[in-house]
């Protein structure tokens, strides 16, 4: 993985030199994970799966925690800093507490600010390895590194400062993200089975490092509009069909608005609308 991380450094540090930006020191705090939609039986690790404890909407996950989806399962998952959704008051009795803290009240779903945004499909394992925020003027920026380790993502990651870092890892292979919509799944053994590339932020393309059975290392620029498929020397159009799909999934991913969930004194409902 070390020669794989090299050989993306090189592809894609021409770009950054090239652009002649000189990042300042700014603190670097923990990122969270914040889960906000879960379909089916899910759980989350904090110790390489030993243990494994149920998954419910308005948990938050640091980097070291490994999140797993079961059949028929999704989980979505908000990247950078924790937010804060509030606790849910005393209510009736089907609505129960998670049986580990910290985990924010939760009711629906539907779209508004833009984020950057994961959904891990089911059977599927995708560990945290690295988040951080660094704040950086008005925006807000931060190092992010994930593992899929099994199974298949969509993610969708808002246009990065030339200072931030984001690395979708796999058994053979790792990608370079900045500003991208893609899809990405493995094959059972875990080798990338296809990543396919939706929209990047100025065309730019994904930078992908493969490494093959036979050792050697190959680097590939996948274009908007592209998928790289094992098996095929070079990435080539994605299909009419996949294209009309990812366009109505990702405009979801990545502007989830949800609807929080407390309680007035004489448990009436209250839906908070917060704009992340």
């Amino acid at each position: 993985m070390k020669k794989l991380q090299t050989l993306l450094a090189i592809a894609v540090g021409g770009v950054l030199l090239g652009m002649g930006l000189v990042a300042t020191a700014q603190p670097v705090k923990p990122g969270y994970a914040t889960v906000v939609r879960v379909e089916g039986v899910a759980s989350y690790s904090l110790d390489g799966g030993a243990t494994k404890i149920p998954l419910v909407a308005g948990k938050y996950l640091e980097a070291g925690a490994t999140i797993y989806t079961g059949d028929a399962s999704v989980v979505d998952v908000i990247l950078g800093r924790a937010v804060q959704f509030p606790q849910a008051a005393s209510g009736p009795q089907r609505v129960s507490y998670a049986v580990d803290a910290p985990v924010r009240g939760y009711a629906s779903y539907r779209p508004a600010a833009e984020q950057n945004a994961v959904r891990v499909l089911a059977n599927s394992t995708l560990a945290i390895d690295k988040l951080s925020t660094t704040s950086s003027g008005a925006d807000t920026v931060g190092d992010t590194e994930l593992d899929l380790k099994q199974g298949s993502i969509y993610a969708s990651v808002k246009k990065l400062s030339p200072t931030a870092e984001y690395l979708v890892k796999t058994p053979t292979g790792i990608a370079g993200v900045r500003g991208t919509e893609l899809f990405l799944s493995l094959n059972p053994d875990g080798t990338i089975k296809d990543l396919a590339v939706y929209h990047t932020s100025n065309n730019a393309g994904l930078v992908l490092a493969v490494t093959f059975p036979n050792g050697t290392t190959q680097t590939y620029t996948i274009k908007d509009g592209e998928i790289w498929t094992s098996g095929n020397p070079v990435p080539s159009p994605i299909s009419p069909d996949l294209h009309r799909f990812l366009r109505e999934v990702f405009p979801i991913l990545r502007t989830p608005f949800y609807q929080l969930i407390s309680f007035n004194p004489d448990h009436t409902i209250v839906l908070e609308s917060t704009d992340f």
